[in-house]
């Protein structure tokens, strides 16, 4: 914020004998008020569902405070047993990437590239073959980049979606097996091999799409159905999390064992490899945390720290 100053006129009164009294005005100097934070915490919350701002150059859209239920009916074609239904809550709100973090955005603010890029290379394609810690230490950067710059206040920090965080924005308050309805062509999201529940047939890439290459949801999300799952920060447990602003980042103890033993994060929205039914709303995976894979890329959302 610019410093400005202002005149003041300042009143001297000097008495020079008995009824002689000469009056004075003298400028004077007041300084404004002291500058205000860049990015005020209490002004970045956002006014509507879809609304968009762009921090530290990745687009953003407002997910407000609210619930909604996670998982799917028993009645949802090819429901998996654990998509058990129950409501989750946000007290407040928070931002979502618009898309997928893409290959350019992960080159600079690591300075580098995971692996290579064997799925669809380019500037505009999501970046994948991370691990977790990866996708944790990109999300810590780039809150430094922007507390940096001032365009993220300091209470609010990036990081990865909750597992509930993730849904709530994919579903964008529908309650459809998909945000697009009870179907899932290849016209809508990419993925290869069957549309879902007969949706129209469309496209097998067999590789990545540059993000936003599909439609977005209700909410102006693109591509939370396909192209690459999505690594959420939970660790993996039986059910879908159910409770108000659920965060199941340090539970490792909770996280569900796999039949070999083994605990991971949860990975979510299918991909360019899956048939159409692994890229519903409710379906979920395993991600264990040292894995890199060709179809498991990140998204990142803006959150008010809590203290």
């Amino acid at each position: 914020m610019r410093r400005t100053t202002g005149v003041v006129l300042v009143l001297i009164v000097i008495s020079l004998s008995p009824g002689l009294i000469v009056i004075s005005l003298s400028p004077g100097l007041a300084d404004d008020p002291k500058p205000t934070d860049n990015a005020p915490s209490s002004a970045f919350f956002g006014e509507r569902a879809g609304q968009e701002q762009t921090v530290e150059g990745i687009a953003l859209c407002w997910c407000p405070a609210g619930s909604f239920t996670i998982g799917s009916p028993r009645t949802e074609p090819e429901r998996r047993p654990d998509e058990y239904r129950g409501t989750s809550s946000f007290l407040t709100g928070f931002w979502i990437g618009k898309y997928e973090v893409t290959q350019a955005e992960w080159r600079r603010v690591m300075r580098g590239m995971p692996a290579e890029m064997t799925a669809g290379a380019g500037d505009s394609h999501p970046i994948y073959s991370m691990n977790f810690a990866e996708a944790e230490l990109f999300c810590s950067k780039l809150t430094e980049l922007a507390h940096k710059s001032g365009e993220l206040p300091p209470s609010w920090q990036f990081r990865l979606p909750t597992e509930a965080e993730w849904e709530y924005a994919c579903r964008a308050r529908t309650t459809t097996a998909t945000a697009f309805g009870d179907s899932l062509s290849s016209k809508q999201a990419n993925f290869q091999g069957k549309p879902y529940n007969g949706a129209e047939q469309g496209p097998s890439l067999k590789r990545t799409a540059p993000v936003g290459s599909y439609p977005a949801n209700a909410w102006g999300i693109h591509d939370m159905h396909g192209n690459v799952f999505e690594c959420c920060r939970d660790w993996y447990v039986r059910f879908p999390p159910r409770g108000e602003d659920v965060d199941l980042h340090s539970a490792q103890r909770s996280a569900t064992r796999s039949e070999h033993g083994d605990i991971s994060r949860v990975r979510r929205g299918g991909c360019w490899a899956d048939d159409g039914w692994a890229c519903r709303s409710a379906f979920r995976l395993r991600f264990e945390p040292e894995r890199r894979a060709d179809h498991i890329g990140m998204r990142v959302a803006a959150v008010q720290s809590r203290n």
